[in-house]
């Protein structure tokens, strides 16, 4: 399988929840690479991109989230491969 990537966008209570922690740990043990940021109006955006098959679990993971969360729902675009080398929590 090729690498693939997909822009997220999670609302609900996903800020003051160590929700970006938990999504770089899930996506190092899966191999993903991107990154996750907080937004302005409450939501968590991020870039994801792996093998189908990893990608496709974080995907799953994210709209369960982290203990403390409440996910609402969760957006996916298509998007095309960066080769990032690792992943990033942004500021």
């Amino acid at each position: 399988m090729g690498v693939i990537a997909r822009h997220v966008s999670v609302t609900g209570r996903v800020q003051g929840v160590f929700f970006r922690a938990w999504m770089k740990e899930q996506a190092e043990a899966l191999g993903i690479t991107g990154w996750v940021r907080n937004c302005p109006d409450g939501r968590v955006d991020g870039h994801v991109e792996g093998d189908e098959a990893a990608v496709h679990s974080i995907i799953e993971k994210l709209r369960r989230g982290p203990p403390a969360a409440r996910v609402e729902d969760v957006k996916l675009w298509d998007a095309e491969p960066c080769e990032f080398d690792s992943f990033e929590v942004r500021h």
